[in-house]
């Protein structure tokens, strides 16, 4: 019994040493030349965040790649979210970024602290990974009058609780209403967020937030997939509630912190250049980044870890 324990105990720290020795190689192995910045997502929802990025930041060079074969995330639990971002930003890496930005909520949600915690000391302590939840609501505190917010995201997202926890962090007197809206995503990604179809659901998801709180004045789109739906929420939603999209916040904080960081801002390439990788086959990822962007991309399938 004594023997067995040992055993176990002794591969238990043989394991450990392993996964030490991995990350160790791991690092030694990341390009330490200027490079791209990294732009990931579960989706193609990412694509709007990336394309206020480059109106705001056109000089810089980017790496966009979707993890388009496993997406949604959103269902997702927090390990398995935590573990598909952490193969997506080290793919990154080892594409030569230095700095990747998140931009998928659930990734911000359920897997960028522990990264950034734990597993960037490991990989190079000098590489950045950010979010796009906290550039979020960073500006809620000058927008609403009434101190009541409303959030409209994923499941995921809404069941880590992020969007309260950070706004009450920097606004402990705002109460903050959350819904979740399950088929927003799939009506975008199928094209048919102006259809008419999707009238029914987006009238559906306001009224349940109208109702959790009427004195609701300002309205978070908590997924990077919304934008595409605007013009139909625009049209259900109350004409004084400000609609926050998270796009242009998130290019100005990204423009903030290379401003504030000269150091990384050495270390990302102005090229002016912008390339696309999809885990999803080719063809599938231009005909819906079309949607998006409004225009054809050319793209390379790459694989992670699976």
């Amino acid at each position: 019994m004594e023997k067995n324990k040992f055993v176990n105990a002794l591969g238990m720290h043989y394991l450990c040493i392993v996964k030490k020795r991995s990350k160790s190689m791991i690092a030694k192995k990341l390009p330490t030349a200027a490079g791209a910045i990294g732009v990931f997502d579960s989706g193609y929802g990412g694509l709007t965040i990336l394309s206020k990025i480059r109106e705001l930041l056109p000089q810089y060079d980017y790496i966009y790649l979707g993890d388009n074969a496993r997406t949604p995330y959103g269902s997702r639990s927090f390990e398995v979210v935590y573990e598909f971002t952490r193969q997506a930003v080290t793919k990154l890496f080892e594409m030569g970024c230095h700095l990747v930005i998140l931009a998928c909520n659930t990734a911000s949600a359920k897997a960028l602290r522990t990264i950034q915690m734990n597993d960037l000391p490991n990989l190079d302590p000098m590489r950045r990974v950010l979010g796009v939840i906290r550039p979020t609501v960073e500006c809620i505190g000058d927008i609403t009058q009434s101190r009541h917010v409303g959030v409209l995201a994923t499941a995921g997202t809404i069941k880590s609780n992020s969007y309260p926890l950070e706004i009450h962090k920097l606004f402990p007197d705002i109460k903050v209403s959350s819904v979740a809206c399950p088929l927003w995503v799939p009506l975008v990604e199928n094209n048919e967020a102006l259809g008419e179809g999707a009238d029914y659901f987006v009238k559906k998801y306001i009224d349940q937030l109208l109702q959790k709180d009427e004195q609701i004045d300002t309205a978070i789109l908590g997924c990077t997939h919304y934008p595409l739906l605007l013009p139909k929420i625009e049209q259900y939603m109350p004409k004084d509630i400000h609609i926050i999209s998270q796009g242009e916040l998130v290019a100005r904080s990204l423009e903030n912190y290379l401003q504030r960081h000269p150091e990384m801002d050495k270390k990302c390439t102005k090229g002016g250049r912008c390339m696309y990788r999809t885990t999803e086959a080719e063809e599938k990822f231009t005909e819906s980044a079309s949607t998006f962007l409004n225009q054809t991309v050319r793209v390379e399938r790459i694989s992670l870890e699976f």
